[in-house]
């Protein structure tokens, strides 16, 4: 067990504070009191949980051709197992990698895309006869109302694109969000980076502020560079890298994001554009990707809902060679040519994830990563988008969980395992016991 020899000591909740701005700090040995094993302070690293969601399915051995195009799923079981195609770009954290064979969520049966999102995470059937939002409160919101309330943020509802869209309801309770932080609260998506780097460093939140911000100020770092400088006399070698490794993230995010906000729109009206929004999607993408490891490197917030791409969205892929948009291209119609496509779409976000995940592992916090100190759930509420039908799901656990998840398996589970029983598990690792979790039959063993 490490104990910690440093100059300073310093609380986790530091901030450093300019003229209306206050920057959360990284893990830092300075937080930990001299002579002091790191499990027996408030720094002790902090479980982080993620959801991440991705629509119309996935190409697995769920179309008339089988296991000859399956390109998701696993083969072998237990730790003797290999990663299919889409998912393989995970190959460098298969130990903290758990995937699963025949998971079902029923509840969102038969209504082709206006449930899966805000089912997928309840894993109950709402009550569509009645006029307001009628569902249950989502596991994300069930883990941040118990290990969110010490962060600035309980937690974060991220998407890459508007989730309204014509396919999936336009706009319906069930189909904008995964998340419910009450049974008739649903909880918006937001996709506009900029507000979501305001909403982490504090620089404002109403139109007003942020023009005002704008105009006056160059950067939110300039503001606290004299705070900054201050607490680096105070700090040692080691610490002093690590600060100025993530304040270097933090102008870096500032600088893209200010990009994103300086398009030539003269002479195009453009009804409700959001300032901050990228036109090239893989730099949307992995944009909130990359605002969600600050967010869990500062401590801002310990759990994050990401959309990565809208139900029903016709999002088009040219860098990928695909004809149509994605939700068209789900339509395969069994035709080998556009289920290659749809298979490229897939892996495609897969990678982006597989990014998100190596920034974690590389940022150290105490005794280990980020990566060893969460818990995420990948995956979609439906399983062969042509047919609309919910089973098999795609789904997968990754990270250490603090080491109460422990990967590098394949389970293969009983037919039509509800997807209950997967997050009645994850809550488990997380520390959270409770007799049961939507349609969930019990906790899975082996995971």
């Amino acid at each position: 067990m490490a104990h910690f020899l440093t100059k300073k000591f310093l609380s986790r909740r530091t901030f450093l504070r300019g003229t209306s701005v206050a920057v959360g700090l990284p893990f830092l040995d300075a937080m930990v009191p001299a002579g002091t094993a790191l499990a027996a302070t408030a720094a002790a690293p902090k479980t982080r949980a993620g959801f991440f969601y991705l629509p119309h399915g996935a190409i697995m051995n769920n179309t008339i051709y089988g296991k000859e195009v399956d390109v998701w799923s696993s083969t072998g079981s237990g730790t003797d197992f290999k990663l299919g195609a889409t998912v393989s770009p995970l190959e460098p954290y298969k130990r903290h990698l758990t995937t699963f064979d025949n998971i079902e969520n029923i509840v969102a049966l038969g209504s082709v895309h206006t449930l899966n999102p805000a089912t997928w995470l309840s894993c109950v059937r709402p009550d569509t006869s009645s006029k307001s939002a009628s569902l249950a409160t989502t596991l994300d919101q069930v883990i941040a109302q118990r290990i969110g309330q010490q962060t600035t943020l309980p937690s974060l509802e991220l998407a890459a694109e508007t989730t309204v869209q014509i396919a999936a309801g336009n706009g319906s309770f069930y189909a904008v969000t995964t998340s419910y932080s009450a049974p008739n609260r649903p909880l918006p998506m937001e996709y506009n980076p900029r507000k979501v780097f305001i909403q982490l460093m504090g620089e404002g939140d109403t139109a007003a502020e942020r023009n005002a911000l704008l105009r006056n100020n160059g950067s939110i770092l300039d503001m606290i560079s004299e705070r900054t400088q201050s607490l680096k006399r105070d700090l040692g070698p080691g610490d002093q890298r690590s600060l100025s490794d993530y304040l270097d993230t933090v102008r870096e995010l500032e600088r893209r994001v200010t990009m994103a906000s300086k398009r030539d729109l003269t002479g195009v009206t453009v009804p409700d554009a959001p300032v901050g929004e990228f036109e090239d999607f893989d730099k949307q993408l992995t944009m909130m990707f990359d605002l969600i490891a600050l967010a869990y490197q500062a401590d801002l917030t310990r759990v994050a809902t990401y959309v990565m791409a809208a139900e029903g969205t016709d999002r088009p892929y040219p860098n990928l060679k695909v004809a149509g948009g994605f939700h068209p291209t789900s339509h395969h119609a069994n035709q080998r040519e556009r289920i290659a496509e749809l298979s490229r779409i897939q892996r495609f976000h897969m990678e982006r994830f597989a990014g998100f995940l190596k920034k974690l592992a590389a940022t150290q916090e105490g005794e280990g990563s980020i990566l060893d100190h969460s818990l995420f759930l990948y995956g979609s509420n439906m399983s062969n988008s042509n047919a609309h039908d919910n089973y098999p799901l795609p789904t997968l656990l990754v990270g250490g969980a603090n080491g109460k998840h422990v990967g590098g398996k394949n389970v293969i589970l009983p037919e039509r395992t509800p997807l209950a029983n997967v997050q009645l598990t994850l809550l488990d690792k997380l520390g959270i016991s409770l007799p049961s979790h939507g349609n969930s039959t019990g906790l899975l063993s082996g995971v």
